[in-house]
């Protein structure tokens, strides 16, 4: 019994190993696969409606990338890059990225006041939640819940998600329905000024 307790508890531990993440090698892939489109380090996109990857979380990037890759996630552009990653690919790219530091963004002044508005206290005669019920004051997000850090990121990224979430294009996930609830509530010029805001969000 003692044999076999013993074997147990190493073969689980070997298999946590197994799935333990590793940055150097996510840099590895990142520098091969990634850089082309989000930039180096994930903070300076190719395109300013491409996702900034840095520090968004470590357990939402994971998620995100194999929810691309299971075809749960629509995403067209990356589905040549996901479908060449397996699991272990996928944890280390995620730890990877969420080490990186994000740049600090700035907001529109002629927008940033809107923004500010929805983003700390939504609008309750629309029943618009605020953002920092589940992003954080400071944008900082709630891991552990599965909600992504902000602060920083790209507002042409942020308007684009809005927009998705709103149009029904964006499903994944439980959050993507709370954000498409949100985000049908809200026209262009309030999804340009919250996104703005977020950007320069410290």
């Amino acid at each position: 019994m003692r044999k076999l307790l013993t074997g147990l508890v190493l073969t689980v531990g070997l298999a946590g190993l197994a799935q333990a993440a590793d940055p150097g090698a996510g840099e590895e892939i990142a520098q091969n696969q990634c850089v082309s489109c989000h930039g180096q380090n994930g903070v300076e996109p190719l395109q300013p409606n491409y996702a900034r990857l840095a520090g968004l979380g470590e357990d939402y990037l994971f998620k995100q990338l194999s929810a691309i890759k299971s075809g749960d996630r629509n995403v067209p552009e990356m589905m040549g890059i996901v479908s060449g990653l397996d699991e272990q690919d996928m944890r280390d790219l995620a730890a990877y990225y969420n080490q990186q530091e994000m740049p600090r963004g700035e907001a529109d002044p002629e927008k940033v006041d809107a923004g500010e508005s929805l983003y700390r206290g939504g609008d309750l005669s629309r029943d618009v939640a605020a953002c920092t019920a589940c992003h954080g004051p400071k944008g900082l997000g709630n891991e552990p819940a599965g909600y992504p850090r902000l602060s920083g990121q790209s507002a042409e990224y942020v308007v684009k998600s809005l927009k998705d979430y709103r149009s029904g294009d964006r499903v994944y996930g439980p959050q993507s329905q709370i954000m498409g609830d949100i985000a049908s509530k809200l026209n262009d010029d309030e999804i340009e000024a919250v996104a703005e805001y977020i950007e320069g969000l410290y």
